[in-house]
């Protein structure tokens, strides 16, 4: 029963939550709309203008307000208009009379110059007569022109026109259509002028001793404080302490302090509300205590408080809502993140959807391959019966006989004969003798058939070479759409949060001393850690390799390495420093090779490349030949395999793709052989890819071990059967890989792969390049000479051991 109302109780106070959050939004909702779509907040805006008055009797602000809502928000104008002069009313009949007029003037004005291009250049000229005429007219009628009158006449003209450009960025703000997610610092300075000269028209307002514009200039250093920080706050509080001053003399103190508490707020803004509220004080204390009595000090302190109090009742929500658009927040920054994020999920989609794509139509060439069956073998070979006995049959006095009446013997026959003439140019003797036995004309119907088949093979070669295109396509195609898939896995994969190791990292190489200024953990993945770090040094000693992977390695129990470094040129500078894992094996690498009859280029070509994800390529090319067109051909071979696999296409498709490419590069009969392996550096695993080349061997201690496979070298078919050999490497393992030239050594020996293993086997040396270079002399010294290109490349794989040992650190207490 007690839980029954307990559920109740919580699902009611539930239901009343969301029912005050929908009442909130609701509100927040139809103040948007009243005071942003329906423009009252122009309005308030116009009325406090319309009184607002600086050094007595200017008043520049209502008709910068006018034109720049003139530009902006025509429609609104009317209504401005109208509270603006509301607004005077409330100062004085002076004051309501320059207001309605200069709007006249300015409307007068404006009327005139609508139709002309690029009259929003006229504005600040159209503000300044706006206020100078009405004033020379008044001047002239009452005969009160004076030297100082003018003076204030040009100066109100003046800031006039220089408002209007100011509001001009400031109005748009407060437009229902604004786009741009964050606001320059200029147009944060304009606002705040303009909310400065909106305070500007509260001056007067006081509640016994206690001014209403001195309450809310403070409260708006405290938000602005609290948002911004130090530079935003100083800023607020210069710029409405400035317009005050000017609005009434008496107030010239209130910059110093507001300037002041602004900066002490913003100083103290990480202690939330409370600090920046202490800021305050603090400036009110001082700066009242400096320039004033007692009598002084007790209002402009309870100005502060009611300041205060307003501030703590503003509620997190407008406050985080304002935030995203002052630059160097933290709500900004999130807002950028969100943004970039939703730009990477847009992107990964989009690569995704490209990489269907692909797969699709790959599939599609692969569906019309499969259409390729025995029916459409058997419809081929009827059209071909049909053409021959079109020739023969049709003009023969037995037609009737044969095709009518012994269909199924005749077809058989001439079935028969096809068949056999697919495999010779002549019919075998037992065909022969059933065709001469069966038919009138069976040379004849031999001849036809046999020009017939011509026609035949070679539209069967085009279908052939049709289907493997397609089939190349599809591969390609298909390659593609793994690497796009791949990519847009790469594009959503956020840095992960690792706080706690951020914080025991940092607490780690404090204790060496160094000082950290940044410190990103990309990946923490076992075998794929990456870390980038910067921090302080006086003068660099290698702290990166020596100290600080050791560190790591003892505290993420991995081995880990520097991967770069971005060294400061000068003393007391950052470093930038990048830490990925090590590999757990390392290949040491050797080659040898001479050209033939010891010239200087070999068509034999090598090279052994890194690719991603920790693996270790090796390849010879062996172009056909010798002298420079092998050696092209070769090179264009292994840089075409580079590439390729680097992209991240898999082997047999980056083989597939590179016979395509070179076997329909050119007409010649110009081809190439390619020895690949690939090495895991993590696993040790290891797969060899053999097109048309020579055996490799693996020595393990005095076992070994030989790799080989029957492909026909690059370029000579148009589809390549890839066959791709595994094996499980060891650490101290040899890998042998030679070009043919090597096996083609002494000619009185007869099986040259059993004396070269023999003399590998006996080799003392486990270092690469040596058993390169022995390899090499022995067969050359005994061949006598050099009748081939001859390149040997030898790799071992050994244990990856750190130059630095990990070095253990007294681990933060909880």
């Amino acid at each position: 029963m007690l839980g029954t109302l307990t559920r109740k109780g919580s699902q009611t106070i539930g239901m009343e939550k969301a029912r005050l959050s929908k009442l909130k939004k609701k509100a927040e909702s139809r103040a948007k709309y009243l005071l942003i779509d329906k423009g009252w907040l122009l309005m308030i805006i116009a009325l406090l203008l319309g009184r607002a008055v600086i050094l007595s009797s200017i008043s520049p602000f209502v008709i910068a307000l006018i034109a720049s809502v003139w530009w902006l928000r025509r429609d609104r104008v009317p209504a401005v208009v109208l509270f603006a002069v509301i607004g005077a009313s409330t100062y004085g009949w002076l004051q309501t009379g320059f207001v309605f007029t200069a709007m006249l003037t300015f409307l007068l004005l404006a009327f005139i110059v609508h139709t002309w291009k690029e009259h929003q250049k006229l504005l600040p000229l159209m503000a300044f007569l706006a206020c100078v005429l009405p004033r020379s007219v008044a001047f002239t009628l009452l005969d009160a022109w004076q030297p100082y009158e003018a003076l204030l006449m040009a100066a109100e003209g003046v800031l006039s026109a220089m408002l209007v450009l100011i509001f001009m960025q400031s109005v748009p703000l407060l437009s229902p259509k604004r786009y741009k997610a964050t606001l320059k610092n200029e147009e944060i300075v304009c606002m705040i002028i303009l909310l400065a000269s909106v305070l500007t028209g509260t001056i007067g307002w006081q509640i016994q001793d206690v001014s209403l514009e001195q309450i809310f200039s403070r409260y708006l250093v405290l938000f602005l404080a609290f948002i911004g920080g130090a530079a935003i706050g100083s800023t607020v509080g210069v710029v409405t302490g400035l317009v005050l001053s000017l609005a009434n003399v008496a107030n010239l103190y209130q910059m110093s302090l507001l300037a002041f508490s602004g900066l002490l707020g913003g100083l103290l803004k990480e202690g939330k509300k409370t600090g920046v509220s202490v800021g305050l004080i603090v400036g009110t204390l001082l700066i009242g205590i400096y320039g004033g009595t007692v009598s002084t000090l007790s209002p402009s302190l309870m100005e502060t408080g009611l300041a205060i109090i307003l501030f703590a009742l503003t509620p997190e929500g407008w406050i985080r809502k304002l935030a995203r658009y002052i630059p160097g927040t933290q709500e900004h920054s999130q807002e950028q993140e969100q943004y970039l994020q939703k730009v990477r999920d847009v992107t990964a989609v989009r690569v995704e959807k490209f990489s269907d794509v692909f797969r699709a139509l790959s599939k599609s060439f692969h569906f019309y391959d499969d259409q390729t069956d025995t029916e459409e073998h058997q419809r081929e070979k009827d059209y071909f019966l049909s053409h021959v006995t079109e020739k023969t049959c049709q003009s023969c006095f037995k037609k009737e006989r044969c095709w009518a009446k012994q269909f199924d013997q005749t077809y058989n026959i001439m079935t028969d004969l096809m068949t056999d003439l697919e495999g010779g140019d002549e019919p075998s003797r037992l065909i022969r003798k059933n065709v001469d036995q069966y038919c009138v004309k069976p040379q004849k119907l031999i001849d036809t058939m046999k020009q017939e088949l011509s026609f035949y093979q070679a539209n069967q070669q085009l279908k052939k070479q049709v289907l493997e295109s397609r089939r190349f396509v599809a591969d390609q195609l298909r390659g593609v759409s793994e690497v796009m898939e791949d990519f847009a896995k790469e594009i959503t994969k956020e840095r992960e949060n690792h706080e706690v190791q951020e914080q025991e990292i940092t607490y780690a190489i404090n204790q060496l001393g160094l000082e950290i200024e940044t410190l990103d953990i990309y990946t923490l993945d076992a075998g794929n850690i990456d870390i980038d770090l910067t921090f302080y040094v006086r003068n660099y000693h290698g702290e990166g390799p020596k100290l600080i992977a050791p560190l790591l390695s003892d505290i993420l129990d991995e081995t880990i390495i520097v991967t770069k470094e971005n060294i400061a040129p000068f003393p007391n500078g950052y470093c930038e420093l990048s830490f990925q894992s090590a590999k757990r094996y390392i290949m040491e690498t050797g080659v040898a090779h001479a050209a033939k009859d010891g010239g200087f280029i070999s068509g034999d070509s090598y090279s052994t490349m890194e690719l991603g994800a920790g693996k270790y390529a090796l390849a010879i090319s062996d172009g056909m030949g010798n002298g420079i067109r092998a050696h092209e051909e070769s090179m264009e071979t292994l840089r075409l395999l580079q590439q390729i696999l680097q992209s991240g296409i898999q082997e047999q498709v980056a083989i597939k793709s590179i016979n395509s490419i070179l076997s329909l590069r050119t007409t010649d009969e110009i081809f190439s052989t390619l020895d690949l392996a690939v090495v895991d550096l993590q696993d040790a695993t290891s797969k060899f890819i053999k097109i048309g080349s020579t055996p490799s061997y693996i020595k393990r201690g005095a076992q070994m071990m030989k790799i080989e496979s029957s492909n026909l070298p690059i370029g000579i078919i148009k589809d390549v059967d890839v066959e791709i050999v595994s094996e499980q490497l060891a650490p101290g393992d040899l890998l042998i890989m030679m070009s043919d030239g090597i096996l083609e050594g002494p000619k009185h020996i007869e099986n040259m792969e059993a004396w070269l293993k023999r003399k590998i086997r006996e080799m003392e040396t486990n270092d690469p390049q040596a058993v390169a270079d022995l390899i090499l002399e022995e067969v050359i010294r005994t061949r006598g000479a050099i009748e081939d290109d001859m390149t040997v490349l030898v790799a071992r794989l050994d244990h990856n051991h750190p130059q630095w040992k990990a070095i253990p650190y007294k681990r933060k207490e909880a």
